[in-house]
């Protein structure tokens, strides 16, 4: 069995990771960034973000005051499990304590602050069942000064693949510096109008700079980054050649009247730690 104090004492471990530490793919995006900038104000904030993970690796201090909200993206497979919610809660309140992170959890009427980061409802907790021998625990956490921006379109089937590419790029060029770019840029297609919105939330998740499998989403991943980019909105807003790191796109079958799309604006800080748990652990 997978118990209750495992599950707490590994939450703790990958949030506290994510917070901090920061995945190469991302720090080679900045960087490669950085190269093929002329604008020296973008320049200079390229630099100072990647100065500003490097001193948070060296001091195991959060990459950025916002730590965001914990979402958990949990892979249950075939073991047995202890407690799941709890430990999750536990972690993430051990975390909160003596990592430390923020304290960004309020009742949404009263703006009451729960000081652990967990309340009601929170952390949203998505789980996927899966045929393997192991589970597996996600800790994304989602900043709003991007997540404020992002946007649901339910639209009409007729719009496709067009209709898709601008409602991206209109949400992206509309946030403008607002998200803290350069962003990554996840887009749900499909499903519901909630599940597009989570696809959009889970492609944040994939790897930088690595096209869709799909050859049409690959293409349609290419043409909204470059049409984000010759916007010139460039790093935090002040101009430059890169607006956005990447664009990935999910897709889920739908309905034949819908055509649901989620676009999930994440800042230059995309944070997540993933860790698997095996029953002899």
């Amino acid at each position: 069995m997978i118990t209750k104090d495992t599950i707490k004492q590994t939450v703790y471990e990958i949030y506290k990771d994510a917070v901090i530490n920061f995945h190469e793919d991302m720090k080679h995006s900045l960087e490669n960034a950085l190269k093929n900038e002329d604008n020296k104000l973008a320049i200079l904030n390229i630099e100072a973000i990647l100065k500003n993970i490097e001193i948070a690796e060296e001091k195991e201090i959060p990459m950025c005051q916002d730590t965001g909200l914990p979402v958990v993206f949990v892979k249950l497979g075939n073991v047995e499990v202890e407690n799941l919610k709890e430990g999750i809660e536990e972690g993430i309140m051990k975390a909160t304590k003596d990592v430390p992170i923020r304290p960004n959890i309020v009742d949404p009427i009263t703006r009451e602050n729960t000081n652990v980061n967990v309340g009601n409802l929170i952390p949203p907790i998505d789980i996927e069942l899966i045929d393997e021998d192991y589970l597996e625990i996600t800790i994304l956490p989602k900043g709003f000064g991007s997540e404020n921006n992002n946007k649901l379109k339910m639209a009409l089937p007729a719009e496709g693949i067009d209709g898709i590419k601008d409602f991206v790029v209109e949400t992206v060029l509309s946030a403008k510096g607002k998200p803290c770019p350069p962003t990554v840029v996840g887009v749900g297609v499909g499903g519901t109008s909630d599940m597009a919105l989570k696809l959009g939330k889970k492609a944040l998740m994939g790897e930088i700079g690595k096209r869709n499998p799909d050859p049409v989403l690959a293409k349609l991943e290419e043409e909204i980054i470059e049409e984000i980019n010759k916007s010139g909105i460039g790093p935090m807003g002040l101009g430059g050649n890169t607006t956005t790191l990447d664009v990935k796109i999910l897709k889920a079958d739908t309905h034949t009247a819908g055509l649901p799309i989620g676009v999930c604006i994440q800042c230059w800080a995309n944070r997540f730690s993933t860790a698997r748990l095996y029953d002899n652990q």
